[in-house]
């Protein structure tokens, strides 16, 4: 008979987390779930889609799925990260208002606009983010001893306390309030459950672009490719991974222009034409709604960082 350790093997868990000091600048990166960034110690200026903001001890970034962000810490900062799985919290909104929605179905568009805002920095205090310390310390703790069955319920248990304190400052709305928050482009696809593995076009088209993002990508060549109408790619991309194809492929772009801007001199319009964007002026509005600033001002910040941290 299997041992119960045996049973964890490849098993997921749908919240971990992760606790580091940074020395260094991140160039923007994004994530295929939702993260909790809590500033422990120094402090940092971020680029988002939110701008470009400071944060410090007792700030915390709520960034959604697919979002880009970067840091350039002030000598150093200290974070605790809470990766959380989008169905795994999706099915907690179904149930803390299961009086007004239907179904997970339902739960599922209540959560996308409903919590719209991509990029959100919560100005928790250094008082009030020091409730959570404790709980980050051993959600770290079981997420490096990696027994998901057998630590399922504390898991459950420390994410809904730090949860229960993050949630006040959370910011929500029923009607779009500013250019940064959205919803799905498309409804998603209706599913019966959290965790199916995504479809093998999703997957696909997801390859192609990463691949090769520099190509002049259209969403009628990706539906060629994976033998769907544009509207059935839409539907089964943005159900995968939150937004549509040719905002992945902006994102991948803004990613790898952020990473040539920090470590080389390439003028800025051959960097655009370098990741894809053959008009620069594009470029530089696709970088600014990425990642919060200009291609020009983020080269500046990253030199004078640099500059500064040589120095």
């Amino acid at each position: 008979m299997l041992g119960f350790e045996a049973h964890e093997q490849g098993v997921r868990s749908p919240i971990t987390a992760l606790t580091r000091t940074e020395h260094h600048p991140i160039g923007p990166v994004a994530y295929d779930c939702i993260k909790v960034v809590i500033v422990r110690s120094g402090s940092a200026v971020l680029f988002s889609e939110f701008g470009q903001r400071p944060v410090c001890i007792g700030d915390v970034v709520v960034l959604g799925a697919n979002v880009l962000c970067g840091s350039e810490p002030e000598g150093h900062v200290t974070t605790t990260t809470v990766f959380a799985d989008t169905d795994y919290l999706v099915d907690q909104v179904f149930w803390q208002y299961v009086g007004l929605l239907q179904d997970r179905f339902e739960a599922q568009d209540f959560f996308a606009t409903t919590y719209a805002e991509p990029a959100q920095v919560l100005r928790l205090g250094e008082d009030r983010a020091g409730m959570l310390m404790p709980w980050l310390d051993e959600l770290v703790a079981l997420s490096v001893e990696d027994r998901p069955v057998a630590n399922f319920h504390r898991v459950q248990a420390l994410w809904f306390s730090i949860a229960h304190v993050l949630n006040p400052f959370v910011k929500t709305t029923l009607v779009r309030e500013s250019s940064t928050q959205r919803a799905t482009t498309w409804p998603a696809q209706r599913r019966p459950r959290g965790y199916a593995p995504l479809r093998t076009e999703a997957r696909r088209v997801a390859e192609l672009l990463r691949s090769d993002p520099v190509h002049r990508w259209s969403v009628t060549d990706l539906a060629r490719e994976v033998h769907l109408s544009k509207s059935q790619l839409g539907r089964v991309f943005v159900e995968a991974f939150g937004k549509s194809p040719i905002a992945y492929l902006t994102m991948l772009r803004a990613e790898r222009m952020a990473a040539l801007l920090r470590t080389t001199d390439t003028p800025i319009a051959v960097v655009a034409r370098e990741v894809g964007w053959g008009d620069p002026d594009f470029a530089a509005r696709q970088f600014r709604r990425s990642v919060g600033v200009t291609p020009s001002r983020y080269r500046a910040i990253a030199r004078a960082r640099a500059a500064t941290g040589s120095g």
